[in-house]
């Protein structure tokens, strides 16, 4: 496969394994990619999801456009309803997914980024979205969600430039959560997933479905919306004992149920 999918301690490690061609996503990765993120939606034993690019010097190129055949206006007309990567759109992954950034992050790298819930960059890392200089359009996700996370002209900055732009400059939009040294990046992820693994899983499953399922509602309505893992999450055992343990003041053990 050309994505490396491996589970510990309650963490998934997703990798994209294409350092000869940037990682970038070819159609076979893609097949790769959406295999993986129905299995981690159908397990129970997975708090959190890293996602990131082996090497060095690209988290995601984007689409692998060697060798590609199809016009944009193809590309556009086929079905992507989770967006780049399977991700970029993606609204029943219900696990908090990191993106460690740890090198070029352009296009549709760019856009998997964007569909995670935390990000965490090496200063070495670039952000783009180049699809402009050759002619194309950042179509899965890169015009509909970008201007949705930062401020209008930032995002059009971005957007109508196709220049690259460094973590600390995405740390400053308000997209990238933490920057670190290469030699610190997965050091710093791991002080993110230690947090989260200490978090009860069917509440964290809870808190991301509900943001999911209600960026699009007032307060009052998002407040009212009774999702399916909040309410398992209050009628849970773990909901007991994370009380419990911090009455007796010790470290909560969660069963996620």
């Amino acid at each position: 496969m050309s994505v490396a999918f491996v589970v510990e301690d309650r963490v998934a490690r997703v990798t994209l394994c294409r350092p000869e061609r940037m990682n970038a996503v070819d159609a076979a990765t893609e097949r790769d990619l959406e295999t993986i993120w129905q299995e981690i939606e159908a397990r129970d034993d997975i708090s959190c999801v890293v996602l990131t690019g082996a090497g060095e010097r690209a988290f995601c190129a984007g689409a692998d456009l060697k060798g590609a055949e199809t016009t944009g206006l193809d590309y556009w007309s086929e079905s992507r309803p989770n967006g780049f990567g399977g991700l970029a759109f993606r609204r029943s992954l219900d696990v908090p997914v990191i993106a460690r950034v740890n090198g070029y992050a352009l296009g549709g790298g760019f856009e998997m980024a964007l569909g995670c819930d935390i990000v965490v960059a090496s200063t070495t890392a670039a952000f783009g979205l180049p699809e402009a200089r050759v002619g194309r359009l950042p179509l899965d996700g890169g015009m509909v969600l970008l201007q949705r996370r930062i401020p209008h002209n930032l995002a059009m900055g971005v957007l109508l430039t196709g220049r690259r732009f460094s973590a600390a400059e995405m740390q400053g939009f308000g997209i990238v959560n933490e920057v670190a040294e290469p030699g610190e990046l997965d050091a710093a992820v791991a002080r993110w997933t230690d947090e989260i693994v200490a978090c009860a899983p069917l509440s964290l499953r809870a808190i991301k479905q509900t943001v999911n399922r209600t960026e699009h509602l007032s307060p009052a309505e998002a407040q009212a919306l009774r999702t399916p893992a909040l309410v398992r999450a209050l009628k849970s055992e773990d909901a007991l004992e994370g009380v419990s343990a911090f009455q007796q003041k010790r470290a909560p053990v969660w069963r996620g149920r």
